[in-house]
């Protein structure tokens, strides 16, 4: 192989962007092109270069060691774009917002390309902290297979209650449509067979990420599970303790600086939208009267099923971060 190939794979400033069959496609990034990409999917600001192809099954012999990572799991809609923001903010340390590889891999039937992936993923600047990488909801689905390749991994497992959760995923017509398009990409995994309303598709994924999160905590044990309204009520102490779990530089005085500014000031997507917690809060709070009747429909489905709603989110919070 030449030889510039493999420096090219020692260095985050080729980013592992997406699969093509047995062909890794890069994109060349460097430290400003991360943090302005709020996403790494079709959203990525690529540095100035050329993006180029490799076959990982040539390149085996030339892929760097995997390195220890971070991880940020969740359900969606809960805050984690804003985590992960505000957690690089505070350290420096390189965060990957919701790799595509990643999700393609879950929503594959082949993931014996998930070691190459996940050692390139975590390679990270010189004299930086571990990476972190902020996963998407079909990756909660292949977590089983993370937690076996890197079980001593520090994990944030950002979940929400179900009435919470269903007033964010069933705000808006746009919202619903992700509930629906993410169900049936994760159909064999959530168990919607007699799921057929959007209230009763969002309870079904509600329950199905939550039980792959307390399975989780049992696989890695440096996972901590954060509930999302603790997290927009203290974003200080959680971004504190986040920082902590990871073993990244951070103090408190800086971290309430952050919670304090711009970042937790607007939206965490659209950086000119103004969007605080207080404006939150009331969207919530509005959507509540209007949402009632869902909301009870979403609970009827967990009660035919023989759920418990309180006591699966007990399990998780045994491992609160912020306890």
């Amino acid at each position: 192989m030449d030889p510039s190939i493999a420096r090219r794979l020692a260095s985050p400033d080729f980013y592992l962007h997406a699969l093509d069959g047995t062909v890794a496609q890069f994109m060349p990034m460097d430290r400003a092109a991360y943090r302005r990409s709020i996403f790494l999917d079709h959203r990525i600001s690529m540095a100035e270069g050329e993006p180029f192809g490799l076959d990982l099954a040539g390149a085996a012999g030339f892929l760097p060691d995997a390195q220890p990572v971070g991880w940020i799991f969740h359900v969606a809609h809960c805050g984690s774009t804003l985590l992960a923001r505000a957690l690089e903010e505070l350290t420096g340390t390189l965060v990957l917002r919701e790799p595509v590889a990643l999700r393609q891999l879950a929503l594959g039937s082949n993931r014996q390309a998930l070691p190459a992936v996940l050692a390139l993923l975590a390679r990270r600047y010189p004299g930086d902290g571990r990476t972190v990488i902020k996963a998407n909801v079909p990756v909660n689905f292949m977590l089983d297979q993370i937690a076996a390749a890197d079980p001593g991994a520090p994990a944030i497992l950002l979940y929400s209650h179900l009435p919470d959760y269903l007033l964010a995923v069933l705000r808006s017509p746009n919202h619903r449509g992700w509930v629906r398009t993410i169900s049936g990409q994760l159909a064999a995994h959530i168990g919607t067979n007699d799921a057929s309303s959007d209230a009763e598709l969002a309870a079904a994924l509600w329950l199905a990420q939550h039980h792959r999160f307390a399975d989780a905590l049992k696989a890695m044990p440096q996972a901590r599970t954060l509930e999302a309204e603790q997290f927009y009520a203290d974003p200080a102490a959680a971004l504190t303790k986040a920082a902590a779990l990871y073993e990244l530089p951070s103090g408190p005085a800086l971290a309430t600086q952050i919670a304090a500014g711009p970042l937790f000031a607007t939206y965490s997507k659209n950086s000119g939208q103004a969007f605080d917690n207080a404006a939150r809060l009331a969207r919530r709070d509005h959507l509540a009267g209007q949402l009632d009747g869902e909301l009870a429909e979403a609970a009827a489905w967990l009660d035919r099923h023989g759920v418990d709603a309180d006591a699966l989110v007990a399990t998780l919070d045994q491992a609160a971060l912020m306890a």
